[in-house]
């Protein structure tokens, strides 16, 4: 599993998308969240305002897991 590591409070499904390399521009977020399996914290999900938080895991299918960490 991969740790992401972010400066903010949360950071949105389409940003963490983009900062992971899963895509290579936010404008595929939408057409990406449409045919990829992504889970979070074991939930499917497929909206790119998503906020993710300190501890949430998120499973891309064909990428990975990855960890949310808040830097201190």
């Amino acid at each position: 599993m991969k740790t992401v590591e972010i400066n903010t409070d949360y950071i949105a499904l389409g940003q963490f998308l983009k900062l992971t390399d899963c895509i290579s521009s936010g404008g595929q977020a939408k057409a990406f969240l449409q045919e990829a399996v992504i889970r979070v914290n074991g939930e499917a999900e497929n909206r790119r305002g998503r906020k993710l938080v300190d501890g949430d895991k998120i499973e891309v299918a064909g990428f990975g897991e990855f960890r949310i960490a808040r830097k201190a």
